[in-house]
């Protein structure tokens, strides 16, 4: 397997940059994600690596190659899209092994290479079966071992989970992330708006936006050290709120907290705030979401901002009845340009 290097790519259409001088390290066996809001520019991105966007400036190296005017072909990567695109008048076997006996591998050889993927798989029992006769999760999985056939440098996966419903995500998802393991060295490129995903399933995240990056790590570290107010609020579910300070200082109590120089705003998870009939977070409950394991606590303070706190089961917190909150877990301070001011939260 490979490592991909991607050195101030950029891509234009038109007049319009929709990839704005990206760089990023790719190393060989990593699953890395590519997260962001739609229109971020993380499938164009995933393209231009695969040899489908022709890229306007920068290098993409893939390996020890430039690969910039190397066909798509000839680049060593098999990717897997959103849609299954199988064909529907074959079975699995030759979906799976189509594209390998057009290029003249012989014909045991396919066989071999099918049969290895279906075992990786579990679709041993399925391939005599045609794609109508499958479920969605089993047709992504044919279309994931239609790129394993191939034995690529790079797998690149453009959101392949979306055509399915929440249970198949789950499963399809664990899935990809055993493939990773039983694949061993094989690197992983995997695009998704879904910040769950990303969060489960990498090894390092890529977050994107307006054709930037906005941060590059590991899940946890984007999670607990996140760089600006876009990451805080992007990875992490419920996001992650935000209270605004008045000259430096926690304004929200009889006796205002001071906070850092320059702070602006603090970011605080809902996991950090705590039920306290003596809190200076007062509002009214607005909606209850019982989860079974917990309750997340969506109430809007006395000045009109809506916030969400998360609680053990239990807390009979009911829409309309009053409620005050204390700060109990870790903060986040952001400067008046959204960025972090570290190792200076309370």
């Amino acid at each position: 397997m490979s490592s991909v290097i991607l050195s101030n790519v950029k891509k234009n259409f038109g007049a319009v940059q929709v990839i704005k001088g990206v760089d990023i390290n790719i190393a060989e066996g990593e699953f890395c994600v590519f997260v962001g809001p739609s229109g971020c520019g993380k499938s164009t991105l995933l393209r231009m690596i695969a040899g489908l966007e022709e890229i306007s400036g920068g290098d993409v190296a893939i390996g020890n190659r430039r690969v910039n005017d190397i066909d798509a072909s000839k680049r060593g990567t098999a990717m897997v899209f959103q849609t299954y695109a199988l064909y529907p008048h074959m079975t699995v076997e030759r979906n799976m092994g189509f594209g390998l006996l057009m290029n003249g591998t012989p014909k045991d050889e396919v066989k071999r290479r099918v049969d290895e993927a279906a075992r990786i798989l579990r679709l041993e029992d399925y391939l005599e079966r045609k794609p109508k006769a499958l479920s969605g999760g089993q047709r992504q999985r044919v279309a994931i071992g239609r790129a394993i056939v191939r034995r690529p440098e790079v797998f690149l996966f453009d959101e392949p989970l979306s055509n399915l419903d929440a249970e198949l995500r789950v499963a399809t998802r664990l899935e990809i992330a055993k493939l990773h393991t039983q694949l061993e060295g094989s690197t992983m490129i995997y695009v998704t708006h879904d910040q769950v995903e990303a969060m489960t399933l990498a090894d390092k995240i890529v977050v994107l936006r307006d054709g930037r990056v906005e941060q590059i790590g590991k899940p946890l570290d984007l999670y607990e050290r996140p760089d600006n107010i876009f990451v805080a609020g992007f990875i992490g579910s419920p996001k992650m709120n935000f209270l605004e300070l008045r000259d430096g200082a926690f304004p929200y109590s009889s006796k205002p907290t001071d906070m850092a120089t320059g702070a602006k705003t603090l970011g605080v998870r809902a996991d950090g705030l705590t039920v306290s009939a003596d809190g200076p977070l007062r509002g009214t409950v607005t909606v209850v979401e019982q989860l079974g394991d917990a309750e997340f606590i969506y109430f809007q303070t006395s000045w009109g901002q809506e916030l969400v706190a998360r609680s053990e089961p239990g807390s009979e917190a009911k829409a309309g009845s009053p409620i005050a909150f204390a700060l109990s877990g870790r903060t986040h301070l952001f400067d008046a340009n959204g960025l972090a001011i570290r190792n200076a939260a309370p």
